[in-house]
């Protein structure tokens, strides 16, 4: 065999190489799927409770609300029945919308 001792340990070198480069990119994958499921998350809760707020305090309470949660009040629309209010709102790049009804 004709191997110099130089060239032994290559290939446990460039595993370890490649395996680090796998390992960051997938961190780096959960960290950024992590991130979006936090935002939706986050917006859901916002939506749910600026929905109930507004049954009570209109658009402001909604709006309100929304904003001590992290979120931003897209959109408010009373209806189509007395009492039933839907409201969107968004946090990041997610956004998530709720319904709420003072009714039975």
């Amino acid at each position: 065999m004709c191997t110099s001792k130089r060239d032994r340990g290559q290939a446990a070198l460039l595993t370890v190489m490649v395996t680090t480069v796998l390992f960051a990119t997938l961190a780096a994958a959960m960290v950024a799927f992590g991130g979006r499921t936090i935002d939706r998350t986050r917006a859901q809760t916002a939506a749910d409770a600026a929905a109930l707020a507004s049954l009570s305090g209109g658009r402001g309470a909604a709006a309100t609300l929304a904003q001590r949660h992290g979120a931003t009040l897209v959109s408010f629309t009373e209806g189509p029945a007395e009492g039933q209010v839907t409201v969107v709102v968004r946090v990041g790049d997610a956004a998530a919308t709720a319904a709420a009804t003072d009714g039975p």
